[in-house]
């Protein structure tokens, strides 16, 4: 996974850093807000790991202004202030989880799998794409207002490449939010179902709606249409 780390101690980020690397995790370290938004501004992450308390500003509201913004990384909160109070604070910014300080690597470890099982967090409901319109609540895609016949892990599957906005998604990111594990079987079943999208928006008239990144992964190619 992608992580963006935001803590403003060195030593600290360099211990939890380090950990997270020798697990396989490829970590991007923000000291400060300013560059937390430029991280997120640059790069893909599929976890954002922040601190509370920051240099330049409060870790609170660095998460509301990117909620607001449209961000759909989950975030889990590292802080000292580990009161009932302070969690549902961290909670109604719109953190995904809140871990206190002190803190064993393994159980931030354990806290980043679960809420990398839950996918991304989503923060609309309907998106346009050209003649596609995806509603996430209703469960339904449709091209020029008929519906398309997709299955459940084909909604899944459209819905979270649509969401990313374009930037690749990797398949072992696919397999654990939409099968729970990356297994082979699994993995087999990925090429049949985007193989089976393509089709049915082929049949709709949407042409390269996906696409393919070999040994990556897949994107959603076709731009968000922008509000009337």
């Amino acid at each position: 996974m992608r992580i963006l780390l935001v803590e403003d101690s060195s030593r600290v980020a360099a211990v939890l850093a380090a950990g997270l690397r020798e697990r396989s995790h490829t970590v991007i370290v923000a000291g400060t807000v300013r560059d937390a938004d430029a991280a997120l501004t640059r790069e893909r992450f599929d976890i954002a790991v922040v601190d509370v308390g920051l240099p330049d500003g409060s870790g609170l509201s660095w998460c509301r202004n990117a909620r607001k913004s449209g961000c759909e990384v989950p975030i889990l909160f590292l802080t000292a202030r580990n009161g009932v109070a302070d969690r549902v604070a961290g909670l109604d910014a719109g953190a995904d989880d809140y871990l206190g300080k002190p803190f064993s690597l393994d159980e931030l470890l354990a806290r980043i799998r679960a809420l990398a099982r839950r996918g991304p967090r989503w923060t609309e409901s309907v998106r346009a794409f050209g003649p596609v319109l995806i509603d996430r609540d209703r469960r339904l895609v449709t091209v020029e207002g008929q519906r398309l016949p997709l299955t459940t892990r084909e909604l899944d599957l459209v819905t979270l490449l649509a969401w990313r906005g374009g930037r690749v998604v990797p398949r072992h990111e696919l397999l654990e939010a939409v099968w729970g594990d990356a297994t082979e079987s699994a993995a087999a079943s990925l090429e049949v179902l985007i193989a089976r999208i393509r089709r049915k928006l082929a049949e709709g008239g949407v042409h390269d709606a996906l696409r393919t990144v070999r040994q990556v992964g897949y994107a959603w190619s076709i731009e968000r249409s922008k509000p009337d």
